[in-house]
Parts: C-alpha cells; structure tokens; sequence
C-alpha cells in the first residue's frame, strides 16, 4: 500500500540558502531510491523560507529504509540550528 507524505520545513532567513542546497540533494538522492514513487520539493511563494516536500512511497518498508539514508541524516543534523522549528511530517491517505 503506497504511503503519501507532506513535510514542511521552514528555515531560518539567514540559513535559507543552505538549507535549500541540502534539500535540493535530498531530491537528488531520493529519487535514485526503488521505492520512492515521487519526491518533490516545493518552495513557498509568500514566504520563501518554507519548503514543503510531496512525497509518495511504495510501501512502510522504503519509508522507514529512506529515514536511514546518510543524506536524511545529514538533514536532521543540519535542522537542529538552521530551522524555525522542527519539520512538520503530515502522513496521507489518497480519497
């Protein structure tokens, strides 16, 4: 059963460049992994320090196996200063 995923990462304005280059390798990355169906990175228009990620995965499986790659960890390290706050994750169902 294919999961549906909403991120959103607001960063802070002075890191906003930074964070936008390591996210931009995470869709990089990502897309090279079999169970991701699509990972898109979006940029807020009104406030361009939001990013919102759409996301669609196979199964739980390669859900929980993206959350170990070394460029989401590299993420959660970066987050901890560079951020608003901390990634809101929205997990969906298709209606």
């Amino acid at each position: 059963m294919s999961i549906y995923l909403i991120a959103t990462i607001k960063a802070k304005p002075e890191h906003r460049d930074e964070v936008a280059v390591v996210l931009q390798r995470m869709v990089t990355e990502t897309r090279k992994e079999e169970a991701a169906i699509q990972y898109d990175l979006h940029q807020g228009t009104a406030d361009d320090n939001l990013f919102v990620f759409y996301e669609i995965w196979k199964d739980q499986e390669g859900l929980d196996a993206h959350n170990q790659q070394p460029y989401i960890l590299e993420f959660g390290r970066l987050a901890e200063g560079k951020l608003q706050e901390a990634p809101t994750i929205h997990l969906t169902t298709k209606i």
